[in-house]
């Protein structure tokens, strides 16, 4: 594991930081590092959620490494196939289109460029309210390819969108929490605490269920409503039919039966 990429697991709960200073630039080394630990946590039953975020309080990510870039270490054609960034993509989120349990980001500072990015590829936004987000490609010859230009227009209106594409504008969090960007914004000293309750209510739930959100919704995303219940009846939804069928749904009716807390096991 890089030494840029701490972990900790607490509980059912894994917590990934980026710790490269001054602003978190993301090399081919760290990516690898960010997609290694969540493959860990994908693969592990007994993890059911995972917190992002980054140490101190000045910025989350800046992105790609255009230092590496200029030296001659990346490529920009066809970056994408230049190296190993590891599993699912640019630090292991951008392109993972595999992975079920739920991703918490805690932004921490300015969201920039391939930071951006990242974070629009988590599950639940939490920023400090003296967060900005900006995407400030325009002046660099080049435009936010690993996620940006995918998501963005699909997360808040069109034009608002374009703005940040083409001006470059930072956004702060209240504003991007008013279009929708962001789930909450919570005072800096509260970040941590705020992702930690949320992601200690999400591993309480059985973990199949929590996953089948994620799984149907990945494949009924942009579907027109009568194929999206088609998908959901006959598509090949595996953690669903799973969920369907396992004991923790049992136990959730019978616990709600029994005016009794239920205990979920994850099978």
């Amino acid at each position: 594991m890089s030494e840029h990429v701490l972990i900790e697991r607490r509980g059912h709960v894994m917590e990934i930081t980026l710790n490269k200073p001054k602003v978190n630039a993301i090399d081919h080394e760290m990516s690898k590092a960010v997609a290694d630990a969540f493959v860990e946590f994908d693969k592990d039953d007994d993890l059911r959620v995972a917190i992002l975020t980054a140490a101190g309080d000045r910025i989350f990510s800046a992105g790609w490494d255009l230092k590496a870039l200029d030296r001659g270490d990346a490529k920009l054609d066809e970056w994408w196939d230049d190296g190993d960034y590891g599993y699912g993509g640019f630090a292991g989120l951008t392109e993972n289109w595999t992975m079920n349990k739920p991703v918490i980001v805690a932004l921490n500072g300015l969201v920039i460029g391939g930071g951006f990015e990242i974070a629009m590829a988590c599950d639940l936004l939490i920023a400090a309210d003296h967060v900005e987000f900006a995407l400030p490609e325009m002046p660099l010859g080049i435009i936010p390819d690993s996620g940006a230009i995918q998501r963005l227009p699909r997360l808040i209106p069109h034009n608002i969108a374009m703005e940040m594409l083409l001006l470059g504008r930072r956004m702060p969090a209240s504003e991007a929490a008013h279009y929708g960007l962001i789930n909450k914004v919570v005072p800096g000293d509260k970040l941590m605490e705020t992702a930690r309750k949320w992601a200690d209510d999400i591993a309480w739930y059985a973990p199949l269920a929590v996953q089948s959100i994620k799984e149907v919704l990945r494949h009924i995303d942009q579907q027109p409503l009568p194929t999206a219940f088609d998908i959901m009846r006959s598509g090949d939804l595996p953690t669903y039919r799973a969920m369907l069928k396992s004991e923790d749904a049992e136990e959730g009716v019978r616990a709600f039966v029994e005016k009794r807390e239920p205990v979920f096991k994850g099978k």
